[in-house]
């Protein structure tokens, strides 16, 4: 039976659990939603087994993904899910999935999945510390081996009900939405800069580019902060809530620079 899941990363988690269970469907096929960003039209894949892997941000999921949710076609497959990955809590982002293929399509999710990997926003939270992030990473290989079992037995599973993440969703979610195309004016990079141009190539909506040897943003931000997570000399800042001057830096230990640059299908 082929399985598709599409998924979308900034720091590694949703990738790492894309492959985990793509390893344990086998015959999986996983696809990175960013190198569709810019293709036309609706996307109909040929498979029985249909699914999206990605992250919680403000209780919904990336501007990215939530479009390219209204662009893909689940009608000819059989059984599908969605796998959310998140630091505190993001249930309602399954529902927000649903919705849209409820109001598009008059189709829900078969099966819906919340796993708890280690946060990565430092203006809201620090980057978790080795030995608790290493446990914090086999809890979620643990509830990874559990979501694929469940996927591959085809069973239905209801995302359920967090009301704090209902509330966040409504609340924070909107604002959040307008604010990611301005975020180049909540970042700053400092003399540590290198000019490596490391972060140009991780970002997965390609909203970077070098100018006079220091990152300068564009209007696709999806505040991923991969460029802040992958700059080797820590240069980059985020310039909201807390900052992040001091609250450290998080990438899945499986993530390559090569990773993030072929999720824009280069």
């Amino acid at each position: 039976m082929k399985t598709v899941i599409y998924y979308f990363t900034g720091t590694g988690n949703s990738l790492a659990a894309a492959r985990k269970i793509a390893g344990a469907l086998g015959e999986t096929e996983l696809i990175p939603i960013a190198s569709l960003a810019d293709t036309p039209g609706t996307i109909a894949p040929d498979a029985d087994r249909v699914g999206i892997v990605c992250p919680v941000y403000d209780c919904g999921v990336p501007v990215m993904v939530a479009r390219f949710a209204e662009r893909l076609d689940l009608s000819q497959a059989g059984y599908t899910f969605a796998v959310v990955t998140m630091g505190g809590i993001g249930v309602s982002a399954l529902h927000q999935l649903n919705g849209i293929f409820n109001r598009r399509q008059n189709r829900r999710l078969d099966a819906a999945f919340a796993v708890k990997m280690p946060g990565n926003f430092p203006p809201l939270m620090r980057s978790v510390p080795g030995e608790k992030c290493g446990k914090t990473l086999g809890r979620a290989d643990r509830r990874l081996a559990e979501i694929a079992e469940a996927i591959g037995s085809g069973r239905s599973v209801s995302p359920g009900f967090e009301p704090v993440s209902w509330l966040v969703n409504v609340l924070s979610y909107g604002p959040f939405v307008k604010g990611t195309r301005n975020a180049a004016e909540a970042f700053s990079v400092s003399d540590a800069c290198t000019g490596c141009g490391t972060c140009t190539r991780v970002c997965p909506a390609g909203n970077l580019t070098l100018t006079d040897g220091r990152p300068a943003w564009g209007r696709r931000c999806e505040l991923c902060c991969a460029c802040l997570h992958f700059c080797p000399t820590e240069a980059i800042q985020l310039n909201v809530m807390l900052g992040t001057e001091g609250r450290g830096r998080y990438r899945h230990p499986d993530l390559t620079v090569a990773d993030m640059v072929s999720q824009r299908g280069e």
